[in-house]
This record gives C-alpha cells, sequence and structure tokens, in this order.
C-alpha cells in the first residue's frame, strides 16, 4: 500500500512528465522559437521581424507530421524571417485571439502584426519558405514606396484588400433611434472624436472591416463630439469606443466591444456575435429520405437513436429532445445538423452506423462527405454528448467508414404524434382455445 508521501512523489513524477511531453514538439536547440502569452507581444507583434507561426497542439497527428517540415524552413530561414510555435492547447487564449480553430493553423505575421495573413500552402519546407519571401518581397516594396510595415492596410494582403468608407454609416442624435435601435440588424458602432489619434488609426480598419461584413452586420461612426445626446446616454468617456447594439436585445441597452482592433479580430467578433444570436438549430425526426438530405448541407450530422415510445414514454422522450436541443445551441456557431430516430424505426439507418449494439439511446455523428461516423461512447447525457462533439472538434476521436460506402436505405414512416405510447389492442373475441390456434 502507498504512503500519502509515495502518493504525492508519484503524482509528481506524473505531472512533470505529461507537462515536458505537452512541450516536447520540438527541441529547445531548434530554430524554431516556442511563443507563449508571455512573449509573444515582444518577439512577434512589437518586432519589425516578419514572423511564421504555428498553432498546433501536442496530441495532434498532422502536427507531428509537420515537425521535419517546419524544422527544415526555420534552419533556412535562420536570420532572414523569425519562425516560432504555440502550444495552442496550452496557451489557448493567443489560439483564440487570432481566431485558430483547427490544427496545425499557420500564420504569417508580416506587413501588419495586429492581422496576420493565413498561411494555406503545401505543408512543405519549401512551400513555407516561399511565403515567407513573398511577405518579406511585400515589406520590402512597401518600404521602399514610402509606406511603413504596420500602417493603413490592416488586411495583411499587400494593402489589396481595402474598404470602402461608404460602407461605414454615419450615425447622428437625429437619426440614431430610427437606424441602430429599432432595427432588427446586429450593429457595431464607433463612438469617436475627430482629433483623435487612436480613431484615425482605426479608420481603414474600420472600414475594411464594414466591407467584408456588408449584407451581415451593420458598421456604423458616430462622432460624439458633435452628437452629445447619444453619446451622453450610452457614458462614452473615451476614444474610440466601440459598442454592441442588437445581438437578440430590444431595450436599447450596448454591450461594450470585447474584440481586438484589427480587421480579422472585428469581423470575426462579429460573425460570433451573429451566431450567438442565432436561434439553435432544429432537432428533426427523421421519418424519410428528405429530411435525411438536409443532412448534405451541414459539415456534420448528429444522428441519435431513442428508445421505442413503449420503453421511454413521452416525458423520457422530451426530455432527451431538449438535451439535443441545449447540445445544438452551443455548437450552433458550426452549421451541424440534429436528427433523431425512434429504436426499430430506421434498422438500415443502424445497420450501417453499427449503432444497434450499445443499447439505446445511442449516438452516432455522421460526415456525409467523407462517409464516415463516430459512435457516442460515454453517457447520452448533456455532459457526456459535450465531451464527445468537443473530442471530435479537436482530432481526439476516432471513426469508421460507413457500411457499404453508401447512405441507408431511409424508411418513410408517421412522424412521432407528441403522445404516450399505447400496447397493441387485442381481439378479445380470439382466446388460447380458439380453432386456428
Amino acid at each position: 500500500m502507498y504512503s500519502f508521501t509515495g502518493f504525492v512523489k508519484v503524482l509528481s513524477i506524473v505531472v512533470i512528465t505529461f507537462s515536458q511531453s505537452c512541450h516536447s514538439l520540438y527541441d529547445k536547440k531548434s530554430e524554431v522559437i516556442e511563443l507563449t502569452p508571455t512573449n509573444f507581444e515582444s518577439k512577434v507583434t512589437d518586432s519589425d521581424d516578419i514572423w511564421i507561426v504555428e498553432f498546433f497542439a501536442p496530441w495532434c497527428g498532422h502536427c507531428k507530421s509537420l515537425v521535419p517540415e517546419y524544422t527544415k524552413a526555420a534552419n533556412a530561414l535562420k536570420g532572414v524571417v523569425k519562425v516560432g510555435a504555440v502550444d495552442a492547447d496550452a496557451h489557448n487564449s493567443l489560439g483564440s485571439r487570432f481566431g485558430v480553430k483547427g490544427f496545425p493553423t499557420i500564420k504569417i505575421f508580416g506587413a501588419n502584426k495586429k492581422t496576420p495573413v493565413d498561411y494555406s500552402g503545401p505543408r512543405s519546407s519549401g512551400g513555407l519558405i516561399d511565403a515567407a519571401f513573398k511577405e518579406l518581397r511585400k515589406v520590402v516594396d512597401s518600404r521602399a514606396g514610402g509606406g511603413s510595415s504596420g500602417g493603413g492596410s490592416s488586411g495583411g494582403s499587400g494593402g489589396k484588400r481595402g474598404g470602402d468608407k461608404k460602407d461605414v454609416i454615419e450615425l447622428t442624435d437625429a437619426n440614431f433611434e430610427e437606424k441602430v435601435l429599432k432595427s432588427d440588424d446586429l450593429w457595431l458602432v464607433e463612438f469617436f472624436a475627430p482629433w483623435c489619434g487612436h480613431c484615425k488609426n482605426l479608420e481603414p480598419i474600420w472600414a475594411e472591416a464594414a466591407t467584408e461584413l456588408k449584407g451581415k452586420v451593420k458598421i456604423g461612426a458616430l462622432d460624439a463630439t458633435a452628437h452629445t445626446s447619444t453619446a451622453g446616454k450610452y457614458n462614452i468617456k473615451g476614444f474610440p469606443t466601440i459598442k454592441v447594439f442588437g445581438s437578440g436585445k430590444k431595450d436599447g441597452s450596448a454591450e461594450d466591444y470585447e474584440g481586438g482592433r484589427a480587421v480579422n479580430d472585428i469581423v470575426n467578433y462579429a460573425l460570433d456575435k451573429v451566431s450567438e444570436s442565432a436561434p439553435p438549430p432544429e432537432v428533426n425526426e427523421l421519418v424519410s429520405e428528405d429530411t435525411f438530405k438536409a443532412c448534405d448541407g451541414y459539415q456534420l450530422c448528429i444522428v441519435s437513436v431513442l428508445p421505442h415510445i413503449l420503453d421511454c414514454q413521452s416525458k423520457c422522450r422530451n426530455e432527451y429532445i431538449e438535451t439535443l436541443r441545449k447540445i445544438g445551441d452551443k455548437y450552433k456557431k458550426n452549421k451541424w445538423g440534429y436528427l433523431w430516430i425512434e429504436a426499430m424505426a430506421q434498422p438500415d439507418v443502424e445497420d450501417a452506423l453499427e449503432i444497434g449494439g450499445f443499447g439505446y439511446p445511442a449516438m452516432a455523428v455522421l460526415n456525409v462527405r467523407k462517409m464516415k461516423y463516430s459512435l457516442l461512447r460515454g453517457s447520452f447525457s448533456y455532459d457526456g454528448i459535450n465531451v464527445f462533439l468537443r473530442d471530435l472538434m479537436y482530432g481526439k476521436g476516432s471513426s469508421s467508414p460507413l457500411r457499404g460506402a453508401t447512405l441507408p436505405k431511409i424508411n418513410t414512416i408517421e412522424p412521432w404524434n407528441g403522445k404516450d405510447g399505447e400496447m397493441p389492442v387485442v381481439d378479445e373475441d380470439i382466446g388460447v382455445d380458439h380453432s386456428e390456434l
């Protein structure tokens, strides 16, 4: 029997070993520089160097496969372009800041450090080196032409993006209520002062964000020194101040903007707000081919098989469906589809997903495009499903090919009427001694 002291020693060894394994993707002697929230500003965003930065997770297979090519690129670019790596699993604040949603994600911090460029080329040393030199050329050309590496074009694409100032809606005391407060749209409103230097720096960025968000989110600007009534109502004391209006609220209240001041930060923040205010996806019963075809438009389709109505009456079934609705609301940004089936109502679906052998309720996540699925092995509860879907998002789950590599046959059935189940009525005229038995 271990003593408590012995247990602590063993636990310490396990923690140290785990910690070391999490940060051992790149050797400390490597030219790949380890980046953390502590040193990221000083090394990357505040420097004049061009950086290629990989956001990785230690458990990610693709990240591990990239190590030799990424290291080779770092060695080749030594003294020319800096190459770094962020363990986004351990430092998820950095990953979130730059909109990292999968691993590995590679970004190039060049002409504008606040808005890096997404690298989408081949995951080879040659591809990375080519991208680094292209960005280097942009910076050199910009400086030679009288520009600066940290100036106006906040999109990070060599000045080709740009925005139209006309897409920023001018707001005043006279039109604010009609345009913003009575609108069904989501609004991001900048309260500025004409003499404010930070406001002038934000102006081209604000215009570019407005152009990118056109038709999705309204972007406005109000001169708080001229239109003091509206500015005073929202307690504007500094410039620029950005407020969020709408977002499902109709009472005229506003939220403080909590994103960054780069184009991508503003755009991603606004789109996230749109997703938050959207209703949760429908949880539909699979009753026909047409119902199933709805999954074609989604990245993933979550298929749940609920117990037969005689085994789990309406109250029980509705509780399961409500759990699925809550899960759908949590993951609505992902644009997934949700279906449920009564046990044994769609036998070909259960067979294709190998879902019937684990009892009911059960769940499978189907990727129609790849013809693959993953099974829920944990509990069919909010917490159990949440862990299952979260692991799938980060590549931790396992998947299997769909049986026959084709979509299963869907029976056309009557949808559930929302009532309790009833046992079939037996004809009282037929007894056990009936001559035909």
